[in-house]
């Protein structure tokens, strides 16, 4: 294996035209300094880039601003100081030729003010920037989402690398937290929820082909995958709680980026001289799209896809701060059946296709201080999903006439308020509290197959309304610079059937030693159905269409419990800390919808979308418990690696009362992610490499002869998920090689997903076709070539 490395970086350097007479360039390193608590801006505070000689340093001005010049491009250490707050040791920083560093940096007002006298740097890389957030929770950067091997700029497939986390499909990036359904996550930007950001997306889903959100606008942002804060709700598995940052407000920047998906144009700059105002925006178009434009055929089927970000930010003198932000994203696959069945080798090949999904959100956000101690933020969104299914199959006995299998149409929109209130005490009691109003309007319709029928069949038809409200409050204290409690509730109600749920949430952090801590969380935690699941009608074999559809349906909830440990191995006195973290979990899901009017093993808890198409009643079960450990050296001397392990079990029960394993019961987890640098003058060499190994998921056996019958796959219900998957194995690996060149930088990398070709194993299907049971597997290796250049 490392031969292959080797070898693939020889041949990358070969490929390389680069000089490694390195140029003393230099960068601007300029931002804010503010509260944690506040985000509120700290005059006075110091900066100091560690180990320059001379000695370079700055103070902030009385906006919290602060100015660095001329400091030289590489990695570089910035320890950030204030009166009564913790230091702060940012390691590691890159600074690169073509762009300013801009920097937003977070400090924590200490207990005992007289504690600033030799107060050490805290070094807490993945700490969250939720501060009431004590366990299950890690912030994560733009560059890790771009360095990761096989990460490819998407926050999602990153977090794979991380404990308790693995994908669910390698030509998606769904994921499963802890064993829970892909469906259990939540994703929000700045603060209020958003649509699922993906392209190739479905109704009810979370994730999908390519991921919409742009590198360019992400700034560090938290992750949370267990016994959340109050602050969030609609959610059971996990949290993205994204924060964009904010354009250059002094110069114009520019980046391009070309490669295999796609192709992206991000500027930004001021708005207007003199104003501290600044825009940043990005736009992206496939790269199959661009071709098939420009007349070149992209094969039999076609992807085609395009994305809008941008991050407006509008201070004024008086009246606070204004943001507008938001994305869109539009996507479409096509695939036109041959009319020749000698070609087909599988029944699917058939089919016509026409698939299409479009996604967008934009919001205004508005945030004023009250005093020294309080800040109100208010969040408007309004936000749309829309996706389209078209299908037909070709029939030869009918001089291959196009008959309708499938016309699913899915439009929804959601208007949210939220407004949030921030209020600091003193160093030691924070509260927080919010409500969030959201309005959701539905127009779904369904026209599918029903093979008992031998028709099609309209199973979804409306245009309706409703609405929720959400409500928080959470207090944290910190009855010293070593222990920290953290209390809040939250409430959820659903206006279409007067579901609700009071759901209490805490947690508490203790520091027993100066390198060591254990913590312990819990919540009660609630989410609202598939829209669909509501209002599909549950059509019985003999053609009877039910008057009721399962709009009475309550929340699906989940209690968490979670215990930490953790501990820093080392105290280098240059801020490289070797982390190991342990965590223990159990989960226990009650109010799942399963079948209601009949005994089986059907559960939506093993489905990516939550949607079921029968009769539901909220009796369900299900457990998650495991332990986690992860191994983690933040980036030191140019090496960084992060080891993940789980040992889980994850486990349901139906109508029938029978305990199963569910379809995500992998049982073990492993993932090694590992990457060095290398400098050479103004040039830096980037291997990384990531493997992935876990148990295989649970699949069904097919019953082959009503499947016969049928002409589709029909599985043996009380055989549900009793057999496993052959154990998935995949590494990947990807290659970087950036040039610093003066005002500008330039970034060429390759990624080769799955490098080996490994055929990992999915699942089994009946084919209507040859008549007999089929394996499907993953995708096999891809490289994705990419240049960025940045001015």
């Amino acid at each position: 294996m490392f031969t292959l490395f080797r070898n693939l970086l020889v041949v990358f350097l070969a490929l390389s035209p680069l000089s490694l007479l390195g140029q003393g360039f230099t960068q601007t390193i300029r931002g804010v300094v503010v509260d944690q608590s506040l985000q509120a801006p700290l005059p006075g505070a110091t900066v100091v880039v560690v180990n320059s000689t001379p000695l370079k340093g700055t103070s902030t001005d009385a906006a919290g601003q602060f100015r660095l010049s001329q400091v030289p491009v590489g990695r570089q250490t910035l320890q950030v100081s204030a009166v009564g707050y913790k230091n702060v040791l940012l390691q590691n920083i890159a600074v690169d030729a073509g762009k300013e560093l801009v920097l937003n940096v977070s400090l924590e007002e200490t207990v005992n003010q007289l504690s600033e006298i030799n107060v050490k740097p805290t070094i807490e890389k993945d700490k969250p920037l939720n501060e009431m957030a004590a366990v299950s929770a890690r912030t994560f950067s733009v560059e890790e989402t771009q360095k990761f091997a096989a990460a490819v700029n998407d926050p999602a497939r990153m977090a794979t690398a991380y404990a308790g986390v693995v994908g669910a499909d390698d030509g998606n990036n769904y994921i499963v937290i802890r064993g829970n359904a892909p469906n259990g996550l939540l994703w929000r930007m700045e603060g209020v929820e958003i649509p699922n950001p993906n392209h190739f997306a479905n109704l009810g889903t979370t994730g999908g082909g390519i991921s919409i959100l742009s590198a360019q606008l992400l700034a560090n942002s938290d992750f949370l995958t267990g016994a959340f804060p109050a602050e969030y709700g609609n959610a059971l598995s996990g949290v993205f709680d994204l924060r964009l940052r904010r354009g250059n407000n002094t110069k114009r920047e520019y980046t391009i980026q070309a490669g295999v998906l796609g192709l992206d144009v991000a500027a930004e700059g001021p708005i207007a001289k003199g104003y501290n105002g600044s825009f940043l925006i990005n736009y992206r178009y496939s790269t199959l799209g661009l071709l098939s434009k420009l007349g070149v055929s992209v094969g039999v089927g076609e992807q085609v896809f395009q994305d809008l970000s941008f991050n407006v930010y509008l201070p004024t003198k008086k009246a606070g701060t204004f943001t507008l932000f938001g994305f869109g994203g539009l996507s479409s696959s096509k695939n036109k059946a041959p009319a020749d069945s000698t070609k087909w080798e599988y029944d699917y090949e058939r089919y016509n296709e026409d698939f299409r999904s479009n996604t967008g959100a934009a919001g205004l956000t508005h945030t004023i201080p009250f005093s020294r101690k309080a800040v109100l933020k208010t969040v408007l969104l309004a936000s749309g999903f829309g996706n389209r299914l078209r299908e037909e199959r070709l029939e030869p006995s009918d001089n291959y006439r196009a008959t309708e299998r499938a016309n699913e149409s899915y439009v929804t929109q959601k208007r949210i308020l939220s407004s949030t209130l921030t209020y600091k005490l003193n160093p030691q009691h924070t509260i927080r509290a919010g409500v969030i109003g959201s309005q959701l309007l539905y127009d779904l319709s369904q026209r599918t197959w029903e093979a008992e029928q031998q028709q099609v069949v309209t199973r979804i038809q409306l245009s309706d309304q409703t609405n929720t409200l959400q409500a928080f409050g959470q207090w944290n204290y910190r009855a010293s610079e070593q222990l920290t409690f953290n209390a809040g509730l939250h409430y959820l109600r659903l206006a279409l059937n007067g579901s609700s749920s009071l759901e209490p949430r805490g947690s508490v952090r203790w520091a027993f030693r100066p390198n060591q801590s254990l913590s312990f969380g819990y919540g009660l935690h609630s989410q609202l159905q598939n829209p669909a699941t509501y209002f599909v009608l549950p059509i019985s074999a003999s053609g009877e269409t039910p008057s009721q559809t399962n709009q009475k349906l309550g929340f699906t909830r989940s209690h968490h419990y979670v215990l930490a440990y953790d501990r820093r191995l080392n105290t280098r006195a240059d801020g490289a800390p070797l982390r190991l973290k342990v965590e223990t979990y159990y989960q226990w899901l009650f109010d799942v919808p399963v079948s209601a009017n009949q005994r089986d093993a059907f559960s939506v808890i093993n489905n990516f979308s939550g949607f079921a198409d029968r009769d539901l009643v909220n009796s369900g079960n299900g457990r998650n418990y495991g332990l986690e450990l992860t191994l983690e050296q933040f980036l030191h001397r140019g090496l960084y690696f992060l080891l993940s392990s789980s040992l889980y079990n994850s486990e349901y029960r139906g109508s029938d009362g029978i305990w199963r394993n569910t379809r995500w019961n992998g049982r073990y987890a492993q993932s090694l992610l590992i990457g060095k640098e290398w400098t050479a003058g103004s040039n830096v060499f980037g291997l990384n490499l990531k493997l992935s190994y876990y148990g295989g998921y649970r699949d069904t056996p097919i019953d082959v002869e009503k499947s016969r019958q049928l002409d589709q796959t029909e599985y043996i219900d009380s055989q549900s998920f009793t057999t496993q998957l052959p154990d998935y194995f995949r590494p990947d690996i990807r290659l970087s090689w950036k040039r610093n060149k003066l005002h500008s930088t330039r970034t060429l990398s390759l990624d080769l997903q799955n490098a080996i070709n490994r055929q990992n194993v999915y699942g089994q299907t009946f084919d209507p076709l040859s008549g007999t049971v089929k394996t499907f597997y993953g995708t096999g290796m891809i490289p994705v070539l990419s240049y960025r250049v940045v001015f």
